[in-house]
């Protein structure tokens, strides 16, 4: 028998395994005991759109329910009534599949199936597809050949992922970011929906509605442990990886990145180097920065620390916030900015878990806040000045106006309630941010206290700072929703 026969009837075998609906007519049971992610919801109503000739790519970071998210939408389309036989499902970093076209993998899933009708609709799923050299070229030719197939493709090289997807696949991808977990899905995975209540609160153009808590202490509870544990849904539910996050998340989730991901797809050779700088990174992650001292630091040239946090912010690691002044301008000359992990569980797996009294807990809570924010590509950022005399000015979150360019809110992120027993002697900043910008209205997060201060200069909403992460989380999930018109 020759070689590639030999080989034909192993990648068939393969598929057989990989798709197990097409005898059983569901996926594996321990995909199917898994909760789906919320946003499910919106990522299936993209896949069954069949009046728009597009592929659908699931971008996102490692570990976060890509596959899971496909398994599901397979286990739905199959509940809605499509047959088991016309769904296929292609993980392309098997070995196996290596340097194989996407078409010829697809006609050896038809063969096995012993389909050959061109015209028969199929779903086909291709995983982790940025490990196929020139993926957007295969996959563009594959939407505009076959008419009556939908093709959705899944990878965890985000930034990657999405620059090729604009540069080959303009008109024929749509591209959906599956973020790490956010705080408002946490709380509904663990069943603990029912703590949270609407609360309506005054606001310059008009009421708005945040969430509050009839349990603080049990909702502060599942915000440290969101903190430590809640990015990855499989951790979310496993007290082993709880017990060992770091066994989990560095060595599964970290090490791969840095090792594999990155140095794949840009060529980087010192992988130490790197991997030193993310480490430094998320241990203060929430920490102003500048190159020169990082460069300081680190021994390792500004241009090369440029090139190094890019990558970390292509692999959905890290996340750079611009600094802007007391105005929300930028600086001509970008000196500073800060640093934040899109998932603050990283930072507990690398080093240890905190608690709420810990040293690092106000930096991660912020990280926190802004790890909701970070989806939704918000026009954000922080601000800090020097107001004289040495004396430094800062408020953690300002929205910018795109159009007029200028602050359109400002939140100020806390794990006390200091500020709302004395806001006079502890809002400074905030009160001088607000004045110079005729804000007239500020949110300010809390460990525990809810309620509204009105000050000379405007007024001022206190949230608990797990009920602020959860209303963002939302928001985030329903700007998602509306940004594919659903």
């Amino acid at each position: 028998m020759l070689y590639n026969e030999i080989l034909e009837k192993q990648i068939i075998g393969r598929l057989r395994v990989d798709n197990p609906w097409w005898t059983e007519n569901q996926i594996a049971k321990d995909y199917a005991d898994m909760r789906p992610r919320l946003y499910l919801d919106i990522f299936y109503p993209l896949v069954t759109n069949m009046e728009i000739r597009r592929a659908v790519i699931l971008m996102g970071p490692r570990r976060v329910g890509k596959t899971v998210m496909l398994y599901h939408t397979i286990q739905r389309l199959i509940a809605d009534g499509v047959s088991p036989q016309n769904i296929i499902y292609i993980s392309v970093e098997t070995p196996i599949y290596n340097k194989i076209l996407l078409e010829q993998l697809f006609n050896f899933a038809k063969q096995a199936l012993g389909k050959s009708d061109s015209s028969e609709r199929f779903y086909v799923f291709f995983d982790e597809i940025q490990y196929l050299k020139n993926w957007e070229i295969n996959l563009k030719s594959l939407v505009d050949t076959y008419r009556n197939v939908k093709f959705v493709a899944s990878g965890s090289a985000a930034a990657e992922l999405k620059k090729r997807s604009d540069e080959s696949g303009a008109g024929r991808f749509t591209d959906f970011s599956l973020p790490p977990l956010t705080f408002f899905e946490y709380v509904h995975l663990k069943d603990y929906a029912q703590l949270m209540i609407p609360l309506k609160m005054e606001w310059s153009n008009g009421d708005i509605t945040g969430n509050t808590t009839i349990d603080i202490a049990k909702l502060n509870n599942l915000f440290v442990d969101y903190i430590n544990y809640g990015g990855y849904p499989e951790v979310v539910f496993s007290q082993r990886m709880q017990e060992n996050p770091g066994q989990f998340i560095r060595h599964d989730i970290v090490d791969k990145v840095l090792l594999r991901d990155l140095p794949s797809l840009y060529g980087i050779t010192d992988v130490q180097e790197l991997n030193s700088l993310f480490t430094m990174i998320a241990y203060h992650s929430g920490a102003q920065f500048s190159y020169e001292g990082l460069s300081k630091d680190s021994g390792v040239k500004k241009d090369t620390l440029r090139k190094y946090i890019q990558y970390l912010e292509a692999a959905f690691l890290v996340k750079k916030i611009r600094r802007a002044d007391d105005t929300a301008k930028d600086y001509r000359r970008e000196m500073m900015f800060k640093l934040y992990l899109t998932n603050p569980s990283l930072r507990c797996a690398l080093f240890q878990p905190i608690d709420e009294n810990d040293e690092a807990i106000g930096n991660m809570v912020e990280t926190a806040v802004y790890a909701q924010w970070i989806p939704r590509n918000a026009n954000i950022a922080y601000a800090n000045w020097n107001e004289g005399n040495k004396k430094k000015g800062e408020v953690d979150i300002v929205g910018i106006n795109e159009a007029r360019q200028k602050p359109q809110w400002a939140v100020e992120v806390k794990w006390t309630n200091k500020p709302f027993a004395n806001p006079a002697s502890e809002l400074t900043s905030l009160e001088q941010f607000m004045k110079k910008n005729g804000l007239t209205h500020a949110i300010v997060t809390s460990l525990s206290e809810t309620g509204k201060r009105e000050m000379p200069y405007g007024s001022l909403q206190f949230l608990p700072s797990a009920c602020y992460a959860y209303t963002v989380g939302e928001n985030t999930l329903k700007a998602t929703k509306e940004s594919f018109g659903l």
